[in-house]
């Protein structure tokens, strides 16, 4: 069998497809369609560039120098000049993954046939991708104005033989990479440059592969709340069908409808329902505050999805009109706008998880030993790991901020509105990892505390297979021990999918 390919023509990449390119290592190719499309349109770019017509970007400068006229001798160099001056980002380089679905985005985009683009500089860019050959793409230094301009010049100076790739496990340079998969540097035609290097695939990759996890976490979320709402006696009233009906909204609707099926069957909430009516909101409000955050990340995933298959490069080609339309499709604001949201959102279900775990660690407000643990005065238990919650949840307090309510002109005014998109997405990505590890700690908490209602009452089949999954790697703890190797682990089992893999392979696939 041949290699596991995806095939791209610009119009039906999925979530998926990505996925599968960015971090399972899949091929890609240009579908018959879009190589046509392609050549297409970069023909009428040659000649455009061989007369004296002024089109921006191949005839012309570009931004704030639109109206210096290029002469066809350097026209190629204009393109490669282009991305030399604009790679000059700063920061650590974005991950592999990141990088990979970098790549995708931008091939996909291109092969809509309306950015002049050759197939054969096309072609070169997915031999890099299937070469496993990853340009170092610094993280700081987009505005999200023109897209990612800094970002994609780095990635598109690779073709050029510049710059640092990770190859082979190895950060090399690329001409070096070049040479050992038996690929050449090229020289650059008009209006390659600039549909290199301008659009949104650089935030729209980050915005993908984070959305992705997040509808993951979204059910982890679930499952860890099953988990404390049972270690804290918690009482089943909120999550009937018939309230959530009278306000259906869909991650509303779904939140509550894992938590049923979570603690379905459990001896300890039937055992604990008759002594009161409703509980702290961190509990009885889970589906309206989850669900909310499920509904964002549901928004989020519209855009995103419209995003990874639009042209966002400047200037555009129609073929068929012979004419070049200078536009602003690479401008982020749709992606900075959801992506502000989508860190809200992930923000959200860490916060109000640490409230789940300031409950269990606080005698007053539980039926549980002080810490939870025995013994409490000579041991500390979970006292500090609730700290650490805390900390995160400022933290994502802080950069929750949007930054796509802040512009700062560039390119001497030219862009005199930019997007801050890049930030939006970076952020939301941190915020999400660190939602992740507040869930992770929330974990441990949850299944220590379940340990005291387990000699004399089981929990629902949902919330104990979840407890079995924690207690794999991170056991009972009878009096203090170091336990950032236990989050470090929990964290490891969330991060890899495992607590949900073990939840829905024992009570069927969660919404």
């Amino acid at each position: 069998m041949g290699e596991k390919t995806v095939t791209l023509d610009g119009m039906s990449l999925s979530f998926g497809d990505v996925v599968k390119v960015a971090r399972e290592g899949w091929r890609a190719e240009l579908s018959a369609k879009a190589g046509r499309a392609v050549s297409e349109a970069a023909a009428l770019v040659e000649r455009w560039a061989s007369s004296d017509q002024a089109v921006y970007g191949i005839t012309t400068g570009f931004g704030d120098l639109a109206s210096v006229k290029i002469s066809p001798g350097d026209r190629g160099a204009l393109q490669e000049n282009l991305l030399r001056s604009h790679a000059c980002g700063v920061g650590e380089p974005y991950p592999v993954d990141v990088t990979r679905a970098i790549m995708l985005l931008r091939v996909n985009t291109l092969s809509r046939g309306y950015s002049g683009i050759s197939l054969a500089t096309l072609s070169t860019l997915l031999h890099l991708l299937n070469a496993r050959i990853h340009p170092l793409i610094p993280r700081q230094g987009s505005v999200g104005a023109s897209g990612d301009l800094c970002p994609l010049s780095h990635l598109a100076i690779a073709l050029l033989g510049d710059g640092d790739a990770e190859y082979k496990g190895r950060i090399v340079p690329v001409r070096e990479a070049l040479a050992d998969a038996g690929l050449k540097p090229i020289s650059l035609g008009a209006k390659e440059g600039i549909a290199l290097n301008n659009g949104t695939a650089a935030m729209c990759a980050v915005g993908v592969l984070a959305l992705v996890d997040a509808e993951k976490l979204a059910k982890m979320a679930d499952i860890v709340a099953a988990m404390s709402i049972e270690a804290l006696h918690g009482v089943p009233y909120a999550y009937d069908p018939r309230t959530h009906a009278l306000r259906p909204y869909k991650g509303q609707s779904d939140t509550a409808s894992n938590l049923r099926r979570l603690i379905e069957g459990s001896e300890i909430v039937q055992h604990y329902k008759k002594d009161r009516v409703q509980d702290a909101y961190s509990l009885r409000c889970a589906p309206q505050v989850h669900g909310a955050s499920r509904d964002a990340f549901a928004y989020v995933r519209s855009v995103l999805q419209i995003e990874i298959n639009s042209v966002t490069d400047n200037p555009l080609i129609f073929p068929n009109d012979e004419e070049a339309l200078s536009g602003g499709n690479f401008h982020g604001q749709p992606l900075a706008l959801a992506m502000d949201f989508f860190g809200i959102a992930a923000a959200e279900l860490a916060s109000i998880s640490e409230r789940r775990q300031a409950r269990m660690v606080d005698a007053s407000l539980s039926d549980l030993p002080p810490f939870i643990i025995k013994d409490s005065g000579l041991n500390s238990g979970f006292m500090i790991p609730q700290y650490t919650s805390a900390a995160l949840v400022s933290e994502n307090k802080v950069l929750a901020h949007p930054s796509s309510v802040d512009s700062i002109p560039t390119s001497a005014n030219q862009e005199d509105h930019v997007s801050m998109g890049g930030y939006s997405a970076r952020k939301a990505a941190v915020i999400l990892e660190n939602a992740r590890k507040v869930l992770s700690i929330e974990a441990l908490l949850a299944a220590q505390a379940l340990e005291f209602s387990l000699s004399t009452h089981k929990p629902g089949r949902g919330t104990l297979a979840a407890h079995h999954c924690v207690r794999e790697v991170a056991p009972y703890i009878e009096k203090d021990e170091y336990l950032y190797p236990l989050i470090q682990s929990v964290d490891g089992l969330m991060e890899r999918g495992a607590l949900v893999d073990s939840v829905e392979a024992e009570i069927g696939a969660l919404a």
